[in-house]
């Protein structure tokens, strides 16, 4: 995966992290949320953060100080 494909797929990432914060507040709002559900869209959201932190390492080259 070359910079411009890796960009491109960590904006899509991000925005749905995003989408994924707001569905989890939506969902915390409702009278009897849904617990099973909630869990379910944490734990994509901190997938999603991992996803994210990987590609971010691999895009930065390691600087040996």
């Amino acid at each position: 995966m070359d910079d411009a494909q890796a960009r491109i797929r960590l904006d899509a990432m991000r925005t749905e992290h995003r989408d994924l914060d707001d569905a989890i507040t939506a969902l915390a709002m409702t009278a009897v949320p849904d617990q099973l559900q909630m869990a379910r869209l944490k734990k994509r959201k901190l997938r999603l953060r991992d996803e994210i932190a990987m590609i971010e390492d691999q895009m930065i080259p390691d600087i040996i100080a």
